[in-house]
C-alpha cells in the first residue's frame, strides 16, 4: 500500500504536468481524481491535449462570429 501522504500524488501530478489547474478543486474532487485508472488518466489528459490543439480554430470562429458557432 502507497502512503499517498510523502511527494505528490501521481495521478496528480500528471494532471498538473498536463497543465491542468486543480488550484480551486475541492478535496472530494481531488480524491476522485486520484481514484483515476491509468486508462482515465490517459484519456482525460489526451482529450485536453486534443481540446487544446483545436483551440486556435475555435477561438478564430468565435472572434468571427461573436462566439455565435461556439
Amino acid at each position: 500500500m502507497t502512503d499517498r501522504t510523502i511527494g505528490p500524488d501521481p495521478a496528480l501530478a500528471a494532471l498538473v504536468a498536463a497543465g491542468f489547474d486543480l488550484s480551486g478543486l475541492t478535496e472530494e474532487q481531488h480524491a476522485v481524481l486520484r481514484a483515476l485508472t491509468d486508462q482515465e488518466l490517459s484519456l482525460l489528459t489526451d482529450l485536453k491535449a486534443r481540446l487544446e490543439e483545436a483551440g486556435p480554430e475555435v477561438q478564430g470562429h468565435a472572434e468571427v462570429a461573436g462566439g455565435a458557432l461556439f
